[in-house]
């Protein structure tokens, strides 16, 4: 790499960070269940000067949200097993306990800036055809129903490759940088393990972003100020009634499936707020045994959002009450399950500006956007507000890219040259903040 007063990856760099990603690409793992994914990442710190903090000791197991069943776990470690991933390993993951944190202490006076990066996949099965790039050049999803379509592989790669840089320059450092691969952001579900594990007391500096995002933008244009986070919650609720013959005995049961298709109905019928935007949705409901018994059991899963943290929280008051009213209508008993969880939230303005500057110098960047509007969840919020409380700044990046089709599509894929602007704008972000620091 070229000095730290201006850094710009080569050509050889840039095809290794694009590799790394194909890598990460070619073997998309569900959240709580990326063992192999957070192997590779320990892996790629060995014989440098991060300390890691692997699985449990990177994440406080009682703060997770929609963790999979038992069952399901232990499938994802038999076939992490079977990958090859080291049992020493594996013992720090176990029960669905994945992610990892590198911290660089250079023992020096300095701020501590903690950087972001999702590793979680979806459960979609990606596209075969050859107008497919990752398919038609030998790197697409080598699991079935399982893909990497919304960039978290190129994430990934970029914080490995940035880790990486930075043990190269680590005596000309100074303060603590550390690195956080989270496992489960879809469903916003992991980023709150590793806020109670407290990883993030005592930042200065938070960064973290996202590639695409904003569809109408392209490589080369950054946002460097990213609010519009809607707050929200997800939940699973189950109602449990009381079987019977529909035929013979029908009083005498208790009708679970239209307390649930009740709950629907007037869930979506929540006031809206005049204080924002409030969302709500009911995304699935199951019950029922066959046609001729009364359905004892039923499950929804729901979601809410809202402009704020307390038009979401309106939101699920409301969710509760209709929930527990429609139950005591049907004489059913009902269960909540809070899933996954984000704040509301906005990037620090003069830690943008920071980045701007940054920005101004790079050659790859031809347009910076002062603001966007995300319009949607991120549970990277909790770590944003988390810092912020404590009195640190923090900044939530937007990388311009050219997209095959949007995210979570079977097609998605976007152009790989914005992993290099990624790298380079992280990289000289810290340096530069550790320069002003130095001032």
């Amino acid at each position: 790499m070229s000095n730290t007063s201006n850094i710009k990856l080569s050509e050889a760099e840039e095809r290794d960070l694009i590799s790394l990603r194909r890598e990460f690409h070619a073997y998309p793992e569900l959240g709580w269940t990326e063992y192999v994914t957070t192997w590779k990442i320990a892996r790629a710190f060995k014989n440098t000067s991060f300390s890691l903090n692997v699985g449990r000791d990177s994440i406080d197991p009682s703060a997770r949200m929609g963790v999979p069943t038992l069952e399901q776990v232990a499938c994802e470690e038999e076939r992490a097993r079977a990958y090859g991933v080291p049992e020493e390993l594996m013992e720090k993951m176990d029960g669905g306990c994945t992610g990892l944190a590198a911290v660089l202490d250079t023992g020096k006076e300095g701020p501590h800036i903690s950087l972001r990066f999702d590793i979680d996949a979806l459960p979609i099965q990606e596209d075969q055809s050859h107008v497919h790039v990752p398919f038609e050049r030998g790197f697409s999803s080598s699991r079935n129903n399982v893909m990497h379509a919304c960039g978290h592989d190129g994430h990934t790669a970029v914080g490995v490759f940035l880790a990486k840089y930075l043990d190269q320059v680590k005596d000309q450092l100074i303060g603590k940088i550390t690195i956080l691969f989270q496992p489960a952001e879809e469903g916003v579900r992991g980023a709150k393990a590793m806020v109670e594990k407290g990883l993030l007391d005592e930042v200065d500096y938070f960064i973290t972003g996202h590639i695409g995002i904003l569809e109408e933008r392209n490589t080369g244009e950054v946002t460097t100020c990213t609010g519009g986070f809607l707050s929200t919650s997800k939940l699973d609720i189950e109602f449990s009634g009381k079987s019977a013959h529909a035929g013979k005995d029908p009083e005498a049961g208790s009708n679970a499936l239209l307390a649930a298709a009740t709950t629907a109905l007037h869930l979506h019928g929540i006031s809206r707020h005049s204080e924002g935007a409030t969302r709500i949705n009911v995304g699935k409901l199951n019950g029922g045994r066959g046609r001729n018994a009364i359905p004892d059991h039923a499950k929804m899963e729901v979601e809410t959002r809202g402009e704020t943290s307390n038009l979401n929280r309106y939101m699920v008051e409301e969710l509760e009450r209709i929930v527990h009213g429609t139950a005591h209508m049907y004489n059913v008993e009902v269960d909540f399950k809070m899933v996954g969880h984000a704040s509301s939230s906005e990037s620090d303005h003069t830690l943008s500006e920071t980045i701007q500057a940054v920005l101004n110098h790079s050659e790859r960047v031809h347009t910076i956007h002062n603001y966007g509007e995300l319009g949607a969840s991120e549970d990277a919020t909790l770590m944003m507000d988390k810092v912020k409380k404590a009195g640190g700044k923090a900044a939530y990046l937007l990388f311009g890219t050219e997209l095959t089709e949007g995210h979570h599509h079977p097609s998605f894929d976007y152009s790989e040259s914005t992993l290099a602007i990624a790298v380079e704008t992280y990289i000289n972000t810290i340096l530069k903040l550790q320069g002003e620091y130095r001032c």
